[in-house]
């Protein structure tokens, strides 16, 4: 799987796993357990969480699947807002570990900006990483002026990205491409299957005998610094998903789904989920 170097001197592979909504429900914890191990079975090394994902239940059951694998593994997860002060941020690092069943995070992200002064945050990252806690630092859900805020050393900018949620492209995004910068996109196979049922992107996986989940997930990938991260619970999509790395979307491709999802002609503010 092809990787990318970033900021904080980690390497992002092209493709991980979020876990959004899992551990929620116990009648699928065991076919979601099932999915994150058969993820590390077939080589993907780059899992996404966070503590208000089912109120650590994610971070819980991610914490079970990774046991024994930990070292070669890539676990990210974020701080809530609502605890982004210094002593929070480094409180609430610690619970995530301690869930996750780790010493340490590859790299801890802010998930949105809240009320706690962005620099605060940052302030409690350092403390994090002087203590081996974390590796790296990073956002989620930042615009370009909030990017510009921030001081060296970010190593990545988790933000909404596939074929109807585009607008990152006519600034953020080669913002962070010029500086090194890898964008993790989240929800990248889209919201409420309007790119998976578009006629554009079910004639693109026709011609290539692909899904249309692996033409969204390739259109993203052809981005340099793109990092996608799609959720799933059930591991017969894992394979489905990475073989999307092996897709190549010609220009004619691009430009069919550029005919249904147009491309940002002006700067538009950032949507998130």
């Amino acid at each position: 799987m092809r990787s990318m170097k970033q900021a904080g001197g980690l390497a992002l592979p092209a493709m991980g796993l979020g876990t959004w909504r899992m551990g929620e429900s116990p009648a699928r914890r065991g076919e979601e357990l099932a999915a994150l191990k058969a993820a590390i079975a077939q080589g993907i090394t780059l899992f996404d969480t966070a503590e208000i994902y089912g109120d650590g239940a994610a971070e819980t059951l991610l914490g079970e699947s990774v046991q024994g694998e930990r070292e070669r593994l890539l676990l990210v997860s974020k701080v809530a807002p609502s605890h982004a002060s210094k002593a929070g941020t480094i409180r609430a690092c610690e619970a995530s570990l301690k869930r996750l069943g780790t010493d340490y995070l590859d790299l801890y992200l802010l998930h949105w900006i809240g009320s706690v002064p962005v620099e605060e945050t940052i302030e409690a990252f350092a403390a994090l990483r002087a203590h081996g806690k974390i590796r790296a630092w990073g956002v989620s859900n930042f615009d370009l002026e909030d990017m510009r805020g921030l001081p060296e050393g970010c190593a990545a900018n988790q933000v909404l990205y596939n074929p109807q949620s585009r607008g990152i492209e006519f600034d953020l995004l080669p913002w962070c491409q010029a500086r090194g910068i890898p964008v993790m996109a989240y929800t990248p196979l889209g919201q409420h299957n309007k790119v998976l049922e578009n006629a554009a992107v079910k004639a693109v996986a026709a011609a290539h005998g692909a899904t249309p989940g692996q033409v969204a997930l390739a259109w993203g990938l052809r981005q340099e610094g793109v990092v996608s991260i799609p959720k799933t619970g059930h591991a017969a999509r894992i394979e489905e998903n990475l073989g999307a790395l092996k897709l190549q979307l010609t220009p004619e491709d691009l430009a069919a789904i550029d005919r249904a999802f147009a491309p940002p002609k002006r700067a538009v503010p950032l949507a998130m989920l």
